[in-house]
């Protein structure tokens, strides 16, 4: 496999840019390679600068659920942009995309627009402690919500793939208003909770982790979670950036059957442009200025591009109703593949799997938290991740990352993934 060009891009790149990369698992150190520069893509395929063709099971880290560059996405976005990018004013289409996101996610009675995961997660928790009056939040080992401040503290992927301590820039005042409890240990959190008696706005979890490799929550832990924020007071905020709209209509909260008093939502929601939101019960959400004191502003919200592309995206899985039992057969297929795969060859590997997103561990030991995900023998899962490269799969470059799969992937490609992971793990 060729690739001089995207050497050459790397090259220059790193003469311009932080590490040469404008976010930091781009950058591939951790399986020992130069990043590939994407040229195109289309359906489940990337080409890339130097012309290699790759089955893409990264999807721009999970919105791309209909696949690369949908003909109906694609025109609308066309249509919409010949009448202007961005106004920084109200747009019809920002109605529509809440009334959709609403229609799916019943929990949801007002939502906000934002750019961003990270801007909604961090617009969530001032609006928690806006409404709770108090200031502490709890987060989790390993789950993921930006790079707010407040969430830079045992962070999963970004900052273990690269073996960063807690980032830098982050000061004391703020880092002691964050307490950190363990995945799927509600002891862990009852014990913060009980310390931080009456201090505690909020408390934020991914139901399925994505940045810690793929990680469900077990449905008692959220469940005993929803009746401790209820006693205490608390705000129950499901980050679902990656599990929205991914894992079913309603995302994790309508797999597990858990109401959260506040969702942040990404990725899919923007059909591929950069959107976030977050919304949930009225009460909380009026709190948000104008109707509130709580401040929270943004000059590209609700951008029009933006906006549409994640309406048309949201239409075209509305009006299907059988779009997430395809894609579940569809990763079934490819799940049972990999597993028997694993099976034949004697590889005692960790399958971890939610709906259309997954994640191989390389690890005999049962992957329920962050701790247990840092088992795995990174080394070996680099060995891999080229193997797989070279067979033209491209897989996230990080051990502790999510694995996805889009309604547009083929049986072909699913047997070629199959085949190449049996070639790769023959070959480690």
């Amino acid at each position: 496999m060729k690739t001089t060009k995207s050497d050459k891009l790397f090259k220059e790149a790193q003469k311009h840019l932080p590490g040469g990369v404008n976010s930091p698992v781009r950058a591939f150190k951790s399986v020992g390679r130069n990043p590939l520069y994407i040229k195109k893509a289309k359906g489940a395929k990337l080409t890339d600068a130097d012309g290699n063709v790759f089955i893409d099971y990264i999807g721009s880290w999970g919105p791309m659920i209909l696949g690369h560059t949908r003909k109906e996405v694609i025109n609308a976005i066309k249509k919409v942009a010949t009448d202007g990018t961005s106004f920084g004013a109200c747009c019809e289409q920002e109605i529509l995309l809440a009334k959709l996101i609403k229609k799916f996610v019943p929990s949801v009675e007002i939502v906000r627009m934002v750019n961003s995961g990270t801007e909604a997660t961090m617009s969530a928790m001032r609006l928690a402690r806006g409404f709770t009056q108090r200031e502490k939040i709890i987060k989790f080992e390993g789950c993921y919500h930006g790079h707010a401040d407040s969430f830079l503290i045992k962070a999963g992927s970004g900052v273990a793939t690269l073996g960063l301590p807690d980032s830098p820039g982050v000061t004391k005042s703020t880092a002691k208003d964050t307490l950190t409890a363990k995945y799927n240990d509600i002891e862990s959190v009852y014990r913060l909770v009980e310390k931080n008696k009456d201090s505690v706005a909020a408390v934020f979890i991914e139901p399925v982790a994505g940045n810690m490799g793929c990680v469900p929550a077990e449905k008692d832990f959220l469940i005993k979670l929803r009746e401790l924020c209820d006693a205490e007071k608390i705000v129950l905020i499901f980050d679902e950036v990656m599990t929205g709209f991914r894992l079913a209509r309603g995302g994790a909260q309508e797999i597990y059957g858990i109401t959260p008093d506040l969702t942040t939502f990404g990725k899919i929601i923007g059909g591929g442009l950069p959107v976030g939101a977050y919304g949930g019960r009225r009460e909380i959400m009026e709190m948000i200025a104008p109707a509130g004191p709580v401040y929270q502003a943004g000059t590209l919200s609700g951008n029009p591009l933006a906006m549409q592309a994640g309406y048309e995206t949201l239409k075209i899985i509305d009006n299907d109703k059988n779009f997430y039992k395809k894609l579940g057969d569809s990763c079934q297929y490819l799940y049972d593949g990999l597993l028997e795969v694993n099976k034949k060859l004697n590889k005692n590997l960790t399958f971890n799997s939610c709906g259309s997103m997954f994640t191989m561990f390389f690890t005999d030991q049962k992957v329920t938290d962050f701790d247990s995900a840092k088992t795995s023998d990174t080394k070996a899962f680099g060995r891999y991740f080229n193997l797989m490269l070279a067979g033209g799969i491209y897989l996230p470059p990080s051990q502790l990352e999510a694995w996805f799969v889009s309604a547009a992937h083929s049986h072909k490609d699913l047997d070629k993934a199959i085949k190449t992971h049996h070639s790769a793990m023959k070959a480690l």
